[in-house]
């Protein structure tokens, strides 16, 4: 029987690990295969969206085969990439050995309070084990009225829509799974753990409990895809009651 990936409580992050060891070697060419190449387009944005300035400190979360990474070093900043896989670690290295990549756990952040200028996240919000943990570490790391930008699957609002790229994750990508890594079940991973995530609502909803001054939601594909910009607050408000910003954006 082949091996499911994805699996709640403790068993997940040994689980989600295997699997992007496993599929390193192929995971741009399907990446390319399975977005039509849109993944390009929509990290572009998050770059835009970023706005490093030349010689600040940008640390890229689950930073894969370091697509993100390298944007930002091109964009002038000075980056930190790490990942859990030592296998997309290995392939991110290779491509750009003057980037500082590293392994560590999204969960357990091995640097000080309020250190980045930037921080980023692409793909991999949704693969923790602890989503609430995950963010307060991602801000934790983050200077104050600093940038948090999540690129992630979304899940259409529109329940037809909706359905039919549920089909498309639950029937093609599984075949580009195994036909270029020969494990259907990596690629199957993408919509159960798509079911379990909050999408783009409940995202937003976690930035502005954890003190995000500011929070703007890019929608892409009619929900497809989303990125969110998150201003952390200067300083984490006490009261309750004044409000949050936030924005909406179609792309």
């Amino acid at each position: 029987m082949p091996e499911r990936y994805f699996q709640t409580g403790a068993e997940r992050a040994t689980r989600v690990r295997r699997l992007f060891d496993r599929i390193a070697p192929r995971y741009d060419l399907i990446n390319d295969l399975q977005s039509f190449g849109l993944h390009r387009y929509w990290k572009r944005r998050v770059i835009e969206l970023a706005k490093v300035n030349a010689g600040s400190g940008a640390l890229d979360v689950c930073c894969g085969t370091g697509d993100l990474a390298e944007a930002l070093s091109r964009a002038g900043a000075k980056v930190v990439g790490c990942d859990f896989s030592p296998e997309m670690l290995r392939v991110a290295k290779e491509r750009q050995p003057k980037i500082d990549y590293l392994q560590a756990d999204a969960l357990q952040l091995p640097f000080k309070d309020a250190h980045f200028d930037t921080v980023t996240i692409g793909y991999g919000l949704r693969n923790l084990a602890d989503l609430q943990k995950g963010i307060s570490e991602l801000l934790r790391v983050l200077k104050g009225d600093a940038v948090l930008i999540i690129l992630e699957f979304g899940k259409p609002a529109n329940r037809l829509w909706r359905a039919l790229y549920f089909f498309y994750l639950r029937l093609f990508v599984p075949i580009l799974g195994l036909l270029f890594c020969g494990d259907a079940a990596a690629y199957r991973y993408i919509l159960d753990s798509l079911r379990e995530y909050p999408a783009q609502e409940g995202i937003s909803a976690i930035l502005r409990e954890q003190g995000c001054d500011t929070v703007e939601l890019y929608s892409f594909l009619g929900g497809v895809m989303s990125i969110h910009r998150a201003t952390k607050a200067k300083l984490l408000r006490q009261r309750d009651d004044v409000p949050l910003a936030a924005r909406h954006f179609v792309g």
